[in-house]
């Protein structure tokens, strides 16, 4: 893995808020500066995404309150992507996907997302780049991108689907009643 140079070499694994933490359902503002303390904050959020094993994780979902992203889907987890400030700019295609959060620990649900996506972001150079993605990462920046925005995979579902993932949830003691 990649690691960027930062004020300390321990990379830390931060504890994942879960729903229905307060924090997943507030928009969190762009990044203005990108200095070390923001690269530390992608380091330590890949760390924690690997940890996991998830492929994406927002930074509201760590409590850290800034549009930042890490995703990784290679299959041997060595590519990751960090994205600041990330823009979905064009979308195509209706397709429904099976989607877990982390932030729903054991919860997969199918979501109705775009097939492919054009997303706008600064690297952490500071530089402006565009990715162009179908399949599991166009789904993933949708999702990631929604965690920013305060809106999770829950919001996207049926009332009816949202009181079975709630069941599932206070069943598996995630929730309480």
């Amino acid at each position: 893995r990649f690691f960027f140079p930062t004020l300390h070499t321990l990379l830390m694994k931060l504890p994942i808020l879960t729903f229905p933490h307060h924090l997943l359902k507030q928009a969190v503002p762009p990044v203005d500066v990108i200095d070390v303390g923001i690269l530390a904050h992608l380091d330590n959020m890949l760390e924690t995404m690997y940890a996991e094993n998830g492929v994406g994780l927002a930074a509201n979902q760590v409590g850290i309150p800034w549009q930042l992203l890490t995703i990784d889907v290679s299959e041997n987890h060595d590519q990751p992507l960090f994205l600041i400030n990330p823009t979905i700019v064009a979308a195509e295609h209706d397709i429904l996907s099976e989607e877990g959060c982390l932030s729903f620990p054991g919860i997969y649900v199918k979501v109705r997302r775009k097939e492919s996506v054009t997303v706008e972001y600064l690297n952490t150079a500071g530089k402006p780049e565009r990715v162009t993605a179908d399949g599991l990462l166009s789904i993933c920046l949708q999702h990631e991108i929604d965690h920013l925005k305060g809106i999770t995979f829950f919001d996207h579902l049926s009332p009816l689907k949202q009181s079975f993932v709630l069941k599932k949830m206070k069943k598996q003691g995630k929730i309480s009643a």
